[in-house]
């Protein structure tokens, strides 16, 4: 007799199952529902196809929609063999090369057939229309396992060289999978899949844009054209993709950036950005407020060289790691023949800082520090520069010279829970002055680092600690743990902070550093009279003033809180006559300490309403010969449709009130 095999499911219970059973037997077995609403099954923790049979006794979860990570992961995966699929059928003697899922949706990467123009945006729709014929075919996604000879026999004779190149370099002794899908169509792939393109919600997906793209990323290699596409579960939640694009694209900062003359980028100083007088008013006015914030939280505010000696960053471990992003310039020594400057070695050379770390730890090494004196907090507002490649700069997301928002908290071990608690309740009040939610991550250590287990464990079990005594690890909190996800010299917890249409940004940060301390020797005294090492807490709030402004601005739309936006009121007159009484208002707006501009123009008041609105200015205070008659003023709020008449002082109250940091209101 046949042994029956034995599969586990989630709930505690068994089923019992004949050799060469499925998961989708065994969805079967529990019911019609679950049969039809179940993707794909996790098999001893391993995602597989839905008619894989099992190898034996078996722990079995099945996946259905409910599942979103993986079964959009599922989906995402199969609209891209459908993709390439339809270009296929569609000119057939197209070449494809892979396409992988990605964060929204999914790309296959083709050649055109010979003699055919590369594909371009016009040929999207049509792609489309074959794509879900393909789809509502509900064709049998099938698995099959293949040589290495066949495979590459396959696509020889197929005229597909990029598949052929990459088979002739898959290991002989791996198991290597092609999925069909129907019996005329099938791609390498190692899955796993949906169980029929039928699985797939044919008004759930959109082709969205074409691009360039080289064979295995290697620009020596062949042009291929990557045809990108957005894929979901259903209908409602491609809309509400497609909307988060639109209302994104309407919030791109670097839009904004223009239309409120806040900063510019050129290509003179690549990845640096020229901040207007708009822009910088709400740098010095961040600034500000997070030297407030310090202040009351007992940070010591220094300020570091620029510039330092190649020795000191490779005592700290950085040149090693990081010296291909360093901007790096010579140590000149004078040549005795008086030939010029000599350069003989990287002991010769200096690096512009791309972070302030090293030059806190020699701050914290002059003269004898005492157990008495710490925790001893570090803070700067450091300006940095990396060189990042040109490709990777976006507008203030992503640059060359940033200033960080950085301290560094030298302390005992045992104050460091204290201090993380300490810190995890201080970016609590930050972010929600500015109106954020966020979810805190512990980043674990990665493969490649510095420091033994042992302290490994230590900082990852302090870290964990704090956030549990502030009442943060919690699920209100998002909390989540990522594997090998830490840096190089510590663990330490993120926040990624929700803006206002759902995007999630990582921000803040704090790390609990063993090595460094070690590296360049830094030591206090204990209260045994001998030398210790301090532990060396990394961490900021805003990440960096340039990221930090891009998102604000993104997450409001440019409509900054009246604190922030660098013009808070415009005093607009509607006639000429009433100029001499628009210029008292704005002098009393000005002295009462708002910012105010004015406009006296020769426009009429539509056209101002509508250029204030664009700049974003929060408050427009019109005035015409009925509020210089009255003393009032018409105030228009940016976003309301009915504007309010008030008396001057009224509106210098209010804009007091209103333009007041989030930081400063009465409890």
């Amino acid at each position: 007799m046949t042994e029956l095999l034995k599969i586990s499911l989630p709930d505690g219970s068994m089923r019992e199952m004949e050799p060469g059973s499925t998961p989708a037997d065994v969805a079967a077995a529990i019911g019609p529902g679950l049969a039809k609403a179940a993707l794909a099954a996790r098999v001893d923790g391993e995602l597989r196809d839905l008619n894989r049979p099992f190898e034996g006794d078996a722990e079995l979860a099945l996946v259905t929609s409910r599942d979103e990570e993986d079964a959009l992961e599922l989906a995402r995966h199969d609209f891209a063999h459908v993709l390439a699929e339809a270009v296929q059928a569609l000119w057939p003697g197209t070449q494809i090369t892979f396409g992988p899922a990605t964060a929204d949706g999914f790309y296959y990467d083709v050649m055109a057939p010979e003699g055919r123009e590369p594909f371009s945006m016009d040929d999207l729709p049509a792609i489309e229309e074959k794509m879900r014929e393909i789809i509502k075919a509900d064709k049998p996604l099938r698995r099959e396992v293949w040589s290495r000879s066949q495979l590459i026999e396959k696509w020889e004779s197929e005229g597909e060289k990029f598949k052929a190149e990459w088979a002739q370099q898959l290991p002989e002794d791996e198991e290597l999978t092609v999925y069909w899908s129907g019996d005329d169509w099938l791609d390498m792939c190692r899955g796993p899949h949906l169980a029929s393109t039928g699985k797939l919600d044919p008004q759930a997906f959109k082709l969205m844009r074409v691009a360039g793209a080289y064979w295995r990323g290697d620009q020596r290699n062949a042009q291929l054209t990557r045809i990108y596409g957005t894929g979901w579960l259903n209908k409602k939640q491609l809309n509400a993709h497609l909307h988060r694009l639109e209302e994104a694209a309407k919030r791109d900062h670097r839009k904004l950036g223009r239309e409120m003359d806040l900063f510019h980028l050129q290509e003179e100083a690549h990845g640096s950005v020229f901040w207007h007088p708009n822009g910088y008013m709400i740098w010095r006015e961040l600034e500000a407020y997070m030297r407030r914030a310090i202040d009351g939280a007992g940070y010591q505010e220094v300020k570091t060289p620029q510039v330092m000696d190649a020795r000191q960053w490779e005592k700290s471990g950085h040149w090693g790691k990081y010296r291909e992003n360093m901007f790096v310039v010579p140590d000149e020594v004078p040549n005795t023949e008086d030939e010029g400057p000599l350069v003989s070695s990287d002991a010769d050379m200096m690096a512009i800082k791309p972070m302030n770390c090293p030059a806190h730890v020699l701050v914290f090494k002059q003269g004898i520090t005492s157990y008495r004196e710490l925790p001893i907090r570090l803070y700067e507002n450091g300006c940095c520069h990396r060189n990042e490649p040109h490709g990777a700069l976006h507008g203030l997301m992503r640059v060359r010279q940033f200033t960080q928002d950085d301290a560094h908290i030298f302390c005992t071990e045992d104050q460091i829970v204290a201090e993380v608690q300490a810190f995890c309740e201080l970016a609590d009040r930050i972010y929600k002055d500015f109106g954020f939610t966020y979810e805190i991550k512990l980043a674990l250590r990665p493969d490649q680092r510095y420091g033994s287990d042992e302290d490994w464990d230590k900082a990852e079990a302090e870290l964990r600690q704090a956030v549990i005594d502030a009442g943060m690890a919690t699920e209100e909190y998002g909390w989540e743990e990522l594997p090998g996800e830490g840096a190089f010299y510590a663990p330490k917890l993120e926040w990624h902070l929700t803006d206002a249409i759902g995007r999630t940004w990582q921000v803040g940060t704090i790390q609990s550093d063993r090595v460094l301390p070690k590296r360049l020797d830094a030591t206090y005294i204990g209260e045994d009279g001998n030398r210790h090492r301090p532990v060396m807490l990394h961490r900021a709030i805003f990440g960096s003033y340039e990221r930090f402004i891009g998102i604000l601005i993104e997450h409001f739309a440019g409509r900054l809180p009246v604190w922030l936006a660098p013009t808070q009121a415009v005093v607009a007159t509607i006639v000429s006559d009433v100029d001499p009484y628009g210029r008292e208002v704005a002098a009393k707006l000005e002295a009462a300490g708002t910012r105010v501009g004015t406009d006296f123009r020769n426009e009429k008041i539509n056209y101002k309403v509508r250029e204030h609105s664009l700049a974003k200015v929060p408050h427009l205070l019109v005035v015409g010969m009925r509020e210089a008659e009255e003393g009032t003023v018409a105030m228009r709020t940016l976003g309301e449709k009915e504007q309010k008449v008030l008396s001057v002082d009224e509106a210098i109250a209010f804009l007091k009130g209103a333009a007041t940091p989030a930081d400063l209101l009465a409890d």
